[in-house]
């Protein structure tokens, strides 16, 4: 599987291959969608104008810069198909969402390889490889798997030099609002200094409704943002997708609730794990990489628990592992079981 959640083909009783919010779905969403039974008999608003306009309040951005999705997988394809490029970089390892989008426009794919003794963070040498013939630049932050952020003066080094080159960068920022710090660290404010970057986020994760299926784009290139959208299928939001975003884009006190559970319990991984031996990579997200000879996936997929193996990850291998943030009762039993299986080795 290149994606975790395969709960379909496994006997799962806890599920920690996804990186959805611990605190599970707001009850205005779970609301919402049951209010929105009673509209499947209309189509729904081939504008989304409602959801478009509460999102617009809820992030601070112009409603005009927004381009609504059915999740962050159908607006990549569609910048795909949009911008028709002829050579993509992306930073590896990273979300296999990109090279997907690379490989269904027939582009060459470079990949920058990030160093294991650095963490896998994002360095420099990134611009080395930012050639004048570079089409799209993918990046993520926080990056998906490691869960560590760009450093904010390098991102903005990265946006100005694929500026000068015409180089579009699609920046995924689907897991910035866990860190707590999304209004300093978006690069939704500098849009209209950086007509070539394009913001990805989602409504997936941080309302732990990856079933609705609820993504958008942020562009203040009208051209662009055009060209995008004409690759989109009409009527893309269901009536089940626009009223749960509108109901969603109201629960800012549950963000806020949810940075501070996902921090608390993060530690409390991070903490639990290295005292087995298991190496954990620095994160900012609702996850955690880590490095271990132990065998997870397979011996707790025996206990019912679901982790995300990353020896497909272009750039990791054997023994790295994935591990979302949940509440604090599950966290508490993956512990108890990685335990158990750190006293065999």
């Amino acid at each position: 599987m290149i994606h975790g959640g395969d709960i379909y083909r496994n006997k799962v009783s806890i599920d920690f291959s996804v990186n959805v919010n611990p605190l599970g779905m707001p009850a205005s969403v779970k609301r919402a969608l049951f209010e929105a039974v009673e509209q499947c008999e209309a189509y729904p608003d081939i504008k989304a104008e409602k959801l478009a306009q509460e999102l617009s309040r809820m992030i601070g951005v112009s409603k005009e810069t927004i381009l609504l999705g059915n999740g962050a997988s159908e607006l990549f394809m569609a910048i795909g198909r949009a911008l028709a490029p002829k050579r993509i970089v992306i930073p590896v390892p990273s979300f296999f969402g990109y090279e997907k989008t690379a490989i269904s426009t027939g582009a060459e794919i470079f990949y920058y390889e990030m160093k294991e003794n650095k963490g896998y963070q994002l360095d420099e040498g990134i611009l080395d490889h930012l050639t004048y013939d570079t089409d799209i630049l993918f990046l993520t932050n926080p990056n998906n798997p490691v869960g560590n952020r760009v450093e904010s003066n390098l991102l903005e080094r990265i946006a100005e030099d694929c500026r000068k080159k015409q180089i579009f960068v699609v920046l995924d920022e689907c897991f910035l609002e866990f860190t707590g710090e999304d209004e300093q660290r978006s690069f939704k404010n500098k849009l209209e200094d950086y007509p070539n970057v394009i913001v990805i986020r989602a409504f997936t994760k941080i309302f732990a409704i990856p079933g609705v299926r609820l993504g958008y784009l942020l562009c203040g290139n009208e051209e662009v943002r055009k060209r995008i959208e004409r690759q989109l299928p009409e009527w893309n939001l269901s009536a089940f997708a626009q009223l749960a975003g509108v109901a969603a884009c109201q629960e800012r006190e549950y963000i806020w609730n949810t940075v501070l559970v996902v921090r608390e319990e993060r530690e409390f991984l991070e903490r639990s794990l290295q005292q087995m031996g298991v190496h954990v990579y620095p994160s900012e997200a609702d996850f955690l990489l880590l490095k271990t000879d132990i065998a997870l996936y397979e011996k707790l997929l025996e206990k019912e628990i679901l982790v995300r193996d990353c020896r497909n990850f272009r750039g990791l291998g054997m023994g790295y592992y994935r591990i979302a943030v949940k509440n604090h009762s599950d966290n508490e039993a993956l512990i108890h079981a990685v335990r158990g299986l750190a006293s065999k080795e």
